[in-house]
Parts: C-alpha cells; structure tokens; sequence
C-alpha cells in the first residue's frame, strides 16, 4: 500500500514537508481549527501555546536546526496542513515520534500511510533505527530500519472483514465460492 493509495482518498494527493518559516501561518490555522478536536483526545495546548505561537515556532525551528528535532508537515495541495509529523529528543539514533492529523481526514489511513512514510525517511534522512511513540513513552514503537507493514493484504495488516481495511477504507476482498465438484 502505497502513501498516494491511502491519501488519495482525501483528494490529491498531500506531500509531506520538512518544516520552515514560511508554513507558520498554515500550522497555526491547522492549531487553530482543530483545537476542539485534539483536546477531546489529548490535553489541549492551552491559550499561552496561542499567545506565544511565534517564537514558539521560531523555536522549534531552531532545535530542527541543531538537529535535535525533525518535523515534518503534510501540506495539501491548497497549501493547507493537513498534520504535523516531529521526530524530536534525537539521539544516539532514536527519536520521538509524534503526530496529530486534521479532523476532517482522521480515520483514512491519512496518519497511517504518512508514519510509515516518515518511518522510511527516519533512517534514509536522519540515521535513526528506533523510534519510540510520543503517547505511551518509552514503549518502542519500531525499529525505524526494519518496520514493515504486516502482509495481511490490507494497508497496515489490520483488515475488518466485513468493512474492509480500517484505516484506508479498502474494501474487502470479494468472496470466491469454492468451485463445485461434480
């Protein structure tokens, strides 16, 4: 399964990013219109994240620099984000993955097809060979070199048999009766 398949259900297909100054004003529209959203699943940045967006921004930008972090946008074709994607606390090799994806594209593999694309540039990009999950610490998530989707036939090997794949809504494979023998 490929990151157009998936995200191509969204519409064009979104290309992923490497943060810079000039996706500010799309990052903090993206904040901004799923707040309500992100704070129904995970603590909400609160109005000071607001208040001191830009040099918030500029900051994170510097530690990119450092190399301390990478991060990463998926920008729709408009120029919209449609997510954020950050590698951060890089070291020895491993970071910290963490990611949040607009509403209105949740739940069509959108997160799914992007982590596995990032994954590919974590070690390409970034020499990283492990990558440990933002939402429950020091769990590792995958060793960034050796991930591999589970061949299940469906996009990240979760299939729901009678809906299809759950995260990029492919339909399941169509029955085939057994032939008759007579």
């Amino acid at each position: 399964m490929t990151l157009a398949y998936c995200l191509g259900k969204v519409g064009p297909v979104p290309e992923l990013k490497r943060l810079h100054a000039d996706h500010a004003p799309a990052v903090l529209a993206f904040e901004l219109a799923n707040r309500a959203y992100f704070a129904a699943s995970i603590s909400d940045r609160g109005d000071d994240f607001f208040a001191q967006f830009t040099d918030r921004y500029n900051a994170l930008l510097a530690e990119q620099e450092a190399g301390i972090s990478a991060c990463y946008v998926l920008v729709a074709e408009d120029g919209s984000v449609l997510g954020r994607f950050n590698l951060v606390d890089i070291e020895d090799h491993t970071a910290e993955l963490g990611y949040r994806v607009a509403q209105h594209v949740a739940g069509r593999g959108v997160a799914t097809a992007t982590v596995r694309e990032l994954c590919r540039l974590a070690a390409a990009r970034h020499g990283l060979r492990t990558l440990r999950n933002s939402a429950t610490g020091s769990r590792s998530m995958w060793p960034a070199v050796a991930w591999r989707p589970r061949p299940s036939g469906s996009c990240a090997g979760w299939r729901r048999p009678a809906t299809g794949c759950a995260h990029c809504g492919r339909p399941p494979p169509a029955r085939m009766s057994r032939p008759r023998r007579y």
